[in-house]
């Protein structure tokens, strides 16, 4: 009797650990990653099979040998790879990032190994862009046994149980397709001239609302640059990227070489990324493309809002 009872209180205490497995996502210098918090009777090896990933990866991520033994309590971090976290199916493990201060739908997107805004969109029921700090995000999912899959849950993020901690990877590119709208980017659109409804986009009627809740008094001739994105060249829906202007104003970008203009919703800001200096902002190609631009890195253009 006294054993069946140690039996079941170990096996509720393990599928509490499990339940305990919703993961926050972190980062460093190589990249992003999950803690570990070592079990008994767990090793490298052990660990690597619950994460689907090899231990001669886990070791130099933590600066140790492979044959070193693992203290109780020690905490392990687990790489995340191509081989065990995916950004591009809901296959998996939910992973989260906790929203910091000041940060936009488009900075988690960085930092989170620039996943697609369309995707953290639709994993998370967001209805716009707008997030608060301390809020948690689906940013990916993670191939991992032994860790209950909380995919279902993902129907209401905020409700969602408490999780790890949060992460930030270094961005090697500015801006990239993953700033758009809900659509992955699809590189061969660029090639097709984008659908123009001869006003100005889909933004136009909401930035004639917004001038006149508060009427467009600045306009900046500004250094400009693009961004690749699947949106717009359909649905004419253009996009921005700005910075002091706040994310979903609407603002109107004029190429001032053939006075043709668009309207364009701002996604979020610029600063701090190093691809971005000497830029005031960026549009996406298809708002290029109505404002026949051609490919260049650099332009000028002006900017109502």
């Amino acid at each position: 009797m006294k054993k069946t009872i140690i039996l079941i209180l170990f096996c509720i205490c393990s599928i509490a650990g499990f339940a305990q497995n919703e993961l926050l996502v972190k980062s460093n210098a190589n990249g992003l990653y999950l803690e570990h918090t070592v079990a008994p009777k767990e090793s490298l090896y052990s660990i690597g099979r619950m994460y689907n990933i090899s231990p001669k990866e886990i070791a130099p991520f933590n600066k140790i040998d492979l044959s070193t033994g693992l203290e109780i309590g020690q905490t392990i971090l687990i790489p995340l790879t191509d081989a065990n976290f995916s950004q591009s199916t809901k296959k998996g493990t939910p992973v989260y990032y906790v929203v910091g201060e000041k940060e936009g739908l488009y900075r988690v997107s960085v930092n989170n190994g620039k996943v697609l805004m369309a995707d953290l969109r639709k994993w998370n029921n967001l209805g716009s862009d707008n997030i608060n700090p301390g809020q948690k995000l689906i940013v990916g999912f993670v191939n991992a046994t032994g860790i209950e899959n909380n995919t279902a849950s993902t129907a209401t993020p905020k409700t969602e149980p408490a999780v790890v901690e949060a992460p930030k990877r270094e961005e090697t590119k500015p801006v990239v397709t993953k700033t758009a709208e809900p659509q992955r980017a699809n590189v061969e659109t660029a090639k097709q001239p984008a659908i123009s409804d001869g006003k100005g986009g889909y933004f136009k009627s909401a930035y004639e609302q917004q001038s006149k809740a508060s009427a467009a008094v600045k306009e900046e001739t500004a250094t400009a640059g693009i961004f690749k994105t699947a949106s717009g060249w359909q649905d004419a829906k253009y996009y921005a990227l700005m910075d002091g202007v706040e994310p979903g104003t609407i603002v109107r970008v004029i190429n001032p070489s053939n006075s043709r203009a668009v309207y364009a919703k701002v996604l979020g800001a610029m600063s701090g990324i190093s691809q971005n200096k000497g830029l005031d902002v960026r549009i996406s190609n298809a708002a290029a493309n109505v404002l026949n631009i051609g490919d260049t890195e650099k332009f000028i253009v002006k900017v109502n809002y």
